[in-house]
C-alpha cells in the first residue's frame, strides 16, 4: 500500500515504518507480545488528528485491519483458551495457529499482488508486432509458394470433391432390438393380460438376442415397480403380474 509506509513508529524493539513492523510480525520475525498495539494506535490517531487532510480512508482501513490481526495474535498468546475438541471448533475459534496461518497467507497474497502489479505495468509498455519482417531480412525467409504450381493447386482442389471411400461395416452387429421397444411391448401385453409368465412374454422372439433384451426389459419394469415377479422353486417358471395400470 502506498500510504502505509508514511506512518513511522518508535519502539524499544523497532524503529521505522509501521508497514515493515507489520510484515515482521506476520512473518514471525518479531514477537507480537512485544508490540504495544495500544501505543501505536494512539500515535496513529494523534497523527490523523494533526494531518486530517492527508489521512486517507485506505490508510486507516489498512491500519485497523493490521492492528486487529495483532490484537488477535496477542489474545491467543497471552490468554490461551481451552483446547478444542474437534477440528470444527478449532476452525470456528480464534486459535493462535489459525490466526498465524491466515496472516501468513495474507502476507503471501500481498507480496504476490505487488509482483503482479509490476508485471502488469511492464506488459502495458509492450505491444505485439503486427507487421511482417523488415525488408532487409526478407531474403532470409523461405518462399512458401516456391514449390506450388497451378497443377498442384488443381489436384488439391480436385481431391476435395472426391467422395469418401466406402467403409465396410458388415462386421458390426446392427442394433435390431432396443430396450425401450421391448419395455413397450411388455407393457402392452401385460396391460391386456395382467397375469403371465416370462415364457409367454418371450414366446414370439425369433432370436436369442431378442429374448435377452425382452428379459432385460422385464427386469427394468420390475425395478420401476410396474410388475411383480414370483418363482415357486429354483429354475422354475417365473410368474409375472402387472401393477402399472393400462398401457398408454
Amino acid at each position: 500500500m502506498a500510504t502505509a509506509p508514511k506512518f513511522l513508529v518508535e519502539l524499544p524493539i523497532f524503529s521505522g515504518p509501521f508497514k515493515l513492523l507489520a510484515e515482521l510480525v506476520l512473518d514471525q520475525k518479531v514477537d507480537v507480545c512485544d508490540v504495544p498495539v495500544a501505543r501505536i494506535t494512539d500515535a496513529f490517531l494523534a497523527r490523523g488528528a494533526a494531518e486530517l487532510e492527508s489521512w486517507t480512508l485506505e490508510e486507516a482501513t489498512w491500519f485497523l485491519a493490521v492492528c486487529a490481526v495483532m490484537l488477535e495474535l496477542k489474545v491467543g498468546r497471552l490468554l490461551p483458551g481451552p483446547e478444542p475438541d474437534t477440528e470444527e471448533e478449532l476452525l470456528g475459534g480464534a486459535s493462535p495457529d489459525l490466526v498465524y496461518a491466515r496472516s501468513i497467507e495474507l502476507a503471501a497474497f500481498r507480496r504476490l499482488a505487488s509482483v503482479l502489479a509490476e508485471r502488469i505495468a511492464e506488459a502495458a509498455l509492450m505491444s505485439p508486432r503486427t507487421a511482417g519482417p523488415p525488408p532487409e531480412l526478407l531474403h532470409l525467409y523461405p518462399d512458401v509458394m516456391a514449390k506450388v504450381t497451378p497443377e498442384a493447386l488443381r489436384d488439391a482442389m480436385a481431391s476435395l470433391f472426391v467422395p469418401s471411400r466406402f467403409v465396410d461395416l458388415s462386421h458390426v452387429t446392427p442394433i435390431r432390438f432396443t430396450l425401450s421397444d421391448a419395455m413397450a411391448t411388455v407393457r402392452e401385453r401385460l396391460a391386456q393380460t395382467p397375469h403371465s409368465s416370462v415364457r409367454d412374454l418371450v414366446s414370439d422372439c425369433e432370436e436369442r438376442l431378442e429374448v435377452v433384451v425382452r428379459f432385460l426389459a422385464l427386469l427394468e419394469l420390475y425395478r420401476e415397480g410396474q410388475v411383480e415377479l414370483r418363482q415357486a422353486k429354483v429354475f422354475g417358471e417365473i410368474k409375472v403380474r402387472w401393477r402399472g395400470g393400462r398401457a398408454a
